[in-house]
């Protein structure tokens, strides 16, 4: 979210609102005016209704509130923000600093008659339902290990006896399904485990295709590697961090695929909504019509969402999200007395539920309306973001602030979903390269001193924008020139203190840790066991195909069957033009120069790297060496903010 300008409204010149302490500092820092910091300031914080709702039913906290594996590492550690307590300090956005002593609240809380929430305890909450039996598990956090910890709170202030009967996954993100096996350590079983339609196949994918990218990415966006503290990370917005334990992943036995279906597990009667498209490609909303609320999954929340997530994702549609919204007031309006979401703090009164789904309804439809408005005017994504404006009246309410997503990149995720990266400006067709483009810009700026110098007038003149672009250009001109890398990172932590965003701060600071640090190792979802395993044979051929290195595969032509006796099925595999390939079928190729014979199992081990063991091998195998010496492993600690 962004500052208010003269004329009362929202402006996305920068996703900054700055405290009045940050704006003398900074001054006329990233296009905010003093009156438009000072506007900004005029949100009401004297209202504390989302402090008393985020208190609402408050039972028991974790104490500590700290959770370890079995081999006692933390991985997670809400105690740590206990720094939040008091006023924000000049090195923190007050907008930002309120969210984030809200999100930070911990324990275990009564929603509703049979309905408990642990929050607090990992980036997302997990809800509890009671059945006639037992407990109806929704969204189990990130690891197994905080799930556990969330069952046990409930289990010894509730109820001790109560077992797992039911588990819902709202989407296929890791935050909604990953701690899985710390509610279902022996598995599934006889528990039935319900998803929307779509969930395995986006669950799987988004982590394998493109995951080490995304998780390079999201250790900027969540500030993973980050100090916490009143000049560090503060959270993310949507909650406080993201858990660091075991990730799990327990297949769905049932499916919900329409809007109206009822389903009913161990006593309770759920109708579910169907928003595939919205925050996630598979995702629902459901109604528990004898308990009087909602589920709203991660469809309506306290904080503006993101229509393009930073840490990398497809672009959503923000129109159909807006939509799904108008649908939603339609069928739970009149029914429903309180509505939670997987993260947040619940809303009570059909009215003040009516009024947060409207208000959120009418920030996606606007930003998606207003930009197709000023893309068919000839404005570019980069200007249209500069000049957007929301109305007042959606903007001053706090659940659509911009702490998580925010109007500047989102607009320009909505000219993207439409436009793609190209504005039409030829100049902008065939750019050099980031390295390239840098070298010649410091050339032409006289230098690299000549181009350091510039880049401190504009910091004096408090224009921290241009001066990170300058800096930037001199680090990728030359990244061992030391002055401008410490400049450069003391202008994205000026940056970071200022902006209401969580996820700008921590992109800005982690900017300037790696400048300072250089780059930390990272770890991926994608490196789950029970991710691995749920991938199809055609998912992991796919993820084998990206990883092909085309030019030193261009000379290679080779032939390849796998068949798993299990799924009576020969996978054809083809490598030609630096290109894997592949189809199927009940019956062998006659040209496949090596047919391996093996249990899904042995595959996995095969792909591992644990070489062929006992599996069934006829023909070249060579040609299996061949394959494989043309497919790299991708790791997740490229460089960001240096070459």
């Amino acid at each position: 979210m962004t500052p208010i300008n003269r004329r009362g409204f929202v402006t996305a010149a920068a996703a900054v609102a700055v405290s009045p302490e940050s704006a003398a500092a900074l001054g006329q820092t990233a296009g905010v005016s003093d009156q438009s910091a000072m506007n900004a300031n005029e949100l009401d914080f004297s209202d504390d209704a989302d402090f008393k709702a985020a208190d609402k039913g408050f039972i028991a906290a974790l104490e500590p509130g700290v959770v370890k594996n079995a081999a006692g590492d933390v991985v997670w550690d809400n105690d740590a923000y206990d720094f939040l307590d008091g006023d924000a300090p000049k090195t923190a956005n007050a907008s930002l600093w309120r969210q984030s002593q809200l999100v930070r609240k911990q324990g275990l809380y009564k929603v509703a008659d049979r309905i408990y929430q642990v929050r607090g305890l990992d980036l997302s909450n997990m809800t509890i339902v009671e059945g006639d039996t037992g407990i109806v598990v929704i969204d189990p956090l990130i690891s197994a290990e905080t799930a556990a910890a969330a069952l046990e709170l409930y289990r010894d202030n509730i109820s001790a006896d109560k077992q797992v009967t039911g588990l819902i996954y709202t989407h296929p993100h890791v935050d909604h399904y990953g701690g899985c096996r710390g509610v279902l350590p022996d598995g599934a079983g006889d528990v039935p485990i319900l998803a929307p339609e779509g969930f395995m196949e986006h669950a799987v994918s988004e982590n394998v295709f493109a995951g080490t990218a995304m998780t390079r990415r999201s250790i900027y966006m969540y500030g993973a590697h980050l100090d916490k503290g009143p000049t560090a990370q503060l959270g993310c917005g949507l909650g406080q961090n993201i858990s660091t334990g075991t990730v799990g992943l327990l297949e769905p036995t049932k499916y919900v695929s329409e809007t109206g279906q009822r389903e009913t597990v161990d006593g309770v009667v759920m109708e579910f909504q169907m928003t595939p498209g919205t925050e996630a490609p598979a995702e629902m909303n459901f109604l528990f019509p004898e308990l009087r609320a909602v589920c709203m999954a991660e469809n309506a929340t306290h904080t503006m969402h993101n229509i393009v997530t930073l840490r990398g994702a497809q672009v959503r549609d923000a129109k159909q999200w807006a939509a799904y919204l108008t649908e939603s007031v339609g069928l739970y309006d009149g029914q429903v007395d309180v509505a939670f979401a997987s993260h947040h703090w619940p809303t009570w009164g059909n009215d003040e539920i009516v009024a947060l789904l409207e208000a959120q309804r009418d920030l996606y439809a606007y930003m998606h309306d207003q930009t197709l408005r000023m893309l068919n005017s000839g404005m570019t994504g980069k200007e249209i973001a500069e000049e957007f404006q929301l109305p007042p009246a959606l903007a001053e309410v706090w659940a659509n602030r911009g702490y998580y997503g925010s109007v500047s990149h989102n607009v320009k995720g909505i000219y993207q979903r439409y436009m793609g990266w190209f504005d039409a400006n030829p100049a902008h067709l065939w750019e050099h390269p980031p390295v390239a483009e840098a070298k010649r810009y410091v050339k032409a700026l006289g230098g690299m001193s000549s181009a350091v110098g510039k880049a401190r007038e504009f910091l004096r003149e408090g224009d921290l924008r241009f001066a990170a672009t300058l800096l930037n250009h001199c680090v990728f001109a030359d990244p061992d020139h030391q002055q401008s890398k410490q400049l450069l990172a003391q202008v994205y932590e000026k940056l970071a203190y200022a902006t209401e965003n969580a996820v700008w701060r921590n992109f800005y600071l982690t900017g300037a840790r790696e400048l300072r640090e250089g780059v930390k190792q990272a770890t991926s979802a994608s490196d789950s066991s029970d991710v691995k395993a749920a991938l199809s044979v055609d998912q992991l051929i796919d993820a084998m195909s990206v990883r092909v290195d085309g030019p030193k595969a261009w000379d290679l032509d080779l032939a390849i069957d796998w068949y798993l006796p299990g799924q009576a099925t020969y996978w054809h595999l083809r490598l030609k033009h630096g290109v894997l390939t592949r189809t199927s079928g009940s019956a062998p190729n006659a040209s496949a120069g090596l047919t391996l014979i093996m249990s899904k199992v042995q595959l996995l081990q095969l792909l591992a790297g644990k070489g062929l063991g006992s599996i069934q091998a006829s023909g070249d195998v060579t040609l299996l060496t061949r394959l494989f010496s043309v497919i790299v492993t991708p790791t997740a600690d490229f460089n960001v903010v240096t070459p």
